[in-house]
């Protein structure tokens, strides 16, 4: 379980959080929605320990991150697994190779040891087939899993994605949601999704938080999304034209 409590974080004396305060549950698909600039990004990074907060806590498990040290702070790094947008692969390496480096950064596993975890992963991803292969050979979406398949490499506990349906067709974006999903419950992990992809909220949004302006103004859970009553959750909602034309807005 991942505490938020009172985050506050401004660069230049701007503020993009302002007091957020939020639960992330494990075994759960997690979301942070709001538009481009509200702060969810930023919300993101300062939980992963890429921004610092100016005041507030991040608790894992119990644990403050704010507050510990820096040698403290490698062990948790050590249990989150990051799916980065776009993917973020070595365009250099194989695929096997993108996925063992985790293993060879924080552990010291015996060269059997890492192989048999990155077959692992590949297999549970469905990319066994695609070992020897440089992202550049495969398309977007299997990119997206050889990118799942790095982030689960250290089989964390907490698993955190940044637009993972990016630049995917609405089939391929589904393949990930459910892959996400599968492998959250499977493992049982505390996984925190940043997403505008609106299909994403109604698949597999068991927890959302929507961010406005920096502040979170709304929470609730895919069955609740759409009968809320929150103006700017309603405007952002209706911005999608798929919803506007469903009849699904109440």
């Amino acid at each position: 379980m991942i505490e938020v409590r009172n985050i506050n974080k401004s660069f230049n004396n701007v503020p993009a959080l302002k007091d957020i305060s939020c639960v992330f549950h494990p075994g759960e698909v997690n979301l942070v929605i709001g538009r481009s600039g509200s702060g969810k990004t930023v919300l993101l990074k300062t939980i992963v320990g890429l921004h610092h907060p100016d005041s507030g806590d991040i608790l894992f498990n119990g644990r403050n991150f704010v507050t510990m040290t820096n040698y403290e702070r490698q062990h948790i790094r050590r249990e989150i697994g990051m799916l980065f947008q776009g993917g973020a692969l070595f365009d250099w390496a194989t695929v096997e190779e993108n996925v063992r480096f985790p293993l060879d950064f924080f552990t010291n596993w015996t060269k059997l040891e890492k192989n048999q975890r990155v077959e692992f992963c590949l297999e549970r991803v469905n990319l066994s087939h695609a070992a020897k292969l440089k992202p550049s050979e495969i398309s977007g979406g299997m990119q997206k899993r050889v990118a799942i398949a790095r982030a689960i490499a250290l089989n964390p506990k907490y698993l955190f994605c940044d637009e993972p349906n990016s630049g995917l067709d609405p089939q391929t974006a589904t393949v990930i949601d459910d892959l996400i999903l599968e492998i959250t419950k499977e493992y049982n992990i505390t996984t925190v999704v940043n997403t505008h992809d609106l299909n994403s909220v109604l698949a597999v949004g068991e927890r959302i938080v929507f961010i406005y302006q920096g502040e979170k103004w709304w929470e609730g859970n895919r069955e609740s999304i759409l009968q809320a009553h929150n103006a700017e959750l309603r405007e952002y909602l209706y911005a999608s034209e798929v919803l506007k034309k469903s009849g699904l807005l109440k």
